[in-house]
């Protein structure tokens, strides 16, 4: 009966799956295809517990017998501590002729959900509204489901490799912008932009398939937002001196300069010791370099150059982060 039941469930899978991709492109023509990678996001809270890497253990023979090539494994949350680091990421999968992406995640409810995406060949990796995606209860249903996507679609895919390949966590940022340990000139002159929830522009939509973001709606994001600007404002109002602008939306830097804001607040979350090798920080010894942190530093936009501060502020609180960076700038 049970199984049974599993070859009813596989049946309407493939039936919605093909109602829902009729008439349109499917990224799943690609999968069989071209190379992909999988970028993997593993809630720590969840029961029972499974690392980034026994997920992609579990998963790789599942998306080989669907037909796809997945060349390389990264935990997510490595490619997006910062735009310069997941352009570093972009660049080294161009190279390696990557055509799609496979994004991973577990939520805190270990739900499971997996996104396949061409590659866009650009900082971004990914873009809105390119997705195939299905969701399961656990590991085994998710295998299930990826590997019916197969049925009766031939792949191109031969080579595979047979265990899953674990990407190297050193690749280099792109670009010339450092992360300078100072503040920067000029604040009181120009104004500092402060992004709101939701307002970073296409580059950060890798981020929206993190354990703790996927799935939350636009009125969800929105309550957020608003709740969020509320106390940004009374930490501000409290601790800087200079003039500020919430950014409720994403704007490019010309028109940001062209309003005098010329400098961006950004906010960064992971683990300490991954953001102190980012920025360049010597890691002491006595740190939980494990801890997850929120790290804030601001963009100067006129010569792309990243200030993060002479003091290490991040904390595992985002206002006390915050208030210890703003305070850290009047020194």
């Amino acid at each position: 009966m049970q199984s049974c039941m599993k070859y009813i469930s596989v049946l309407l899978f493939l039936f919605f799956s093909m109602v829902q991709g009729f008439g349109q492109p499917s990224p799943l023509e690609g999968f069989m295809e071209g190379k992909s990678v999988v970028l993997i996001s593993a809630a720590p809270g969840a029961k029972p517990v499974m690392s980034w890497g026994t997920l992609a253990e579990k998963i790789h023979d599942a998306l080989i017998e669907a037909g796809g090539d997945p060349v390389a494994y990264y935990e997510l949350e490595d490619i997006i501590i910062s735009e310069e680091k997941q352009a570093g990421y972009a660049d080294a999968f161009a190279q390696r002729l990557i055509k799609n992406v496979i994004t991973l995640t577990r939520k805190e409810n270990a739900e499971l959900s997996i996104h396949i995406m061409p590659f866009t060949q650009d900082k971004n990796i990914a873009a809105q509204g390119t997705s195939w995606s299905v969701s399961a209860s656990n590991v085994d249903e998710l295998g299930e489901r990826i590997t019916a996507i197969g049925v009766n679609r031939p792949s191109r895919n031969f080579l595979v490799i047979d265990v899953p390949e674990f990407g190297s966590g050193d690749v280099e940022s792109k670009g010339s912008s450092p992360f300078l340990p100072r503040k920067p000139l000029n604040l009181d002159v120009f104004k500092l932009g402060v992004p709101l929830s939701g307002a970073t522009g296409e580059s950060s939509f890798l981020t929206t398939f993190r354990y703790d973001l996927l799935g939350k709606s636009s009125e969800q994001m929105l309550a957020e937002q608003q709740g969020e600007k509320k106390e940004l404002e009374n930490i501000f109002k409290t601790y800087y001196p200079y003039e500020v602008e919430f950014l409720g939306s994403s704007k490019t830097d010309a028109e940001l300069i062209n309003d005098r804001v010329q400098f961006v607040l950004t906010r960064l979350q992971g683990r300490e010791g991954d953001l102190m090798k980012s920025m360049g920080v010597k890691i002491p010894d006595s740190i939980d370099t494990e801890r997850i942190v929120v790290k804030y530093y601001i963009r100067f936009l006129v010569r792309d150059e990243l200030y993060i501060g002479s003091v290490w502020d991040a904390d595992p609180n985002w206002k006390v982060a915050l208030i210890n960076f703003i305070k850290n700038l009047q020194i």
